[in-house]
C-alpha cells in the first residue's frame, strides 16, 4: 500500500468521523475530498464539498458518537484503493454498518470518487 493511498485514507475516515461541529466537518471534508468528488453507495448519490458534508452530517445524526474504522488493509493500483469499513459504537463495541468502497485518488492525494457497498445494515 503507497503511502499516497494511506494519507488520503487517514484523510477521508478523518471527514467521516469529524464531529466537533459544522465548520471543522467541512474542513475536513475539503481536505479529504476534491470540490467535484462524487460519492454513491445504495443510499446516497452526491457530488461537490456540501453535498459530502450533508451525507456525513445526516450519518453522524443518525448514529451519534459512531465512528468509522479501516477494517483490514487497503488494497490499490494506480489511482484507485479498494478498503473495507465498519461504523463502530465506542460504548460497546458494536458495529452495526459495514460496508467495502472503491475509490480514486486524484493527483493531489485528495479522493476525487468513491462507489460504496454496504454489507451490513441495521434491520436488512
Amino acid at each position: 500500500m503507497s503511502a499516497d493511498f494511506r494519507t488520503a485514507l487517514q484523510s477521508y475516515f478523518a471527514a467521516w468521523n469529524a464531529t466537533t461541529g459544522p465548520d471543522d466537518l467541512a474542513k475536513a471534508v475539503a481536505a479529504a475530498f476534491t470540490e467535484d468528488a462524487a460519492y454513491t453507495d445504495p443510499v446516497a448519490d452526491v457530488r461537490g464539498h456540501a453535498e459530502v458534508t450533508e451525507m456525513i452530517a445526516g450519518a453522524h445524526a443518525q448514529f451519534p458518537g459512531f465512528e468509522f474504522r479501516l477494517v483490514g488493509e487497503p488494497d490499490g493500483h494506480h489511482d484507485i484503493v479498494r478498503f473495507t469499513w465498519e461504523l463502530v459504537s465506542p460504548a460497546d463495541g458494536s458495529a452495526p454498518v459495514a460496508g467495502f468502497d472503491v475509490a480514486t485518488v486524484a493527483a493531489d492525494g485528495r479522493v476525487s470518487s468513491v462507489k460504496g457497498f454496504l454489507d451490513r445494515l441495521p434491520g436488512a
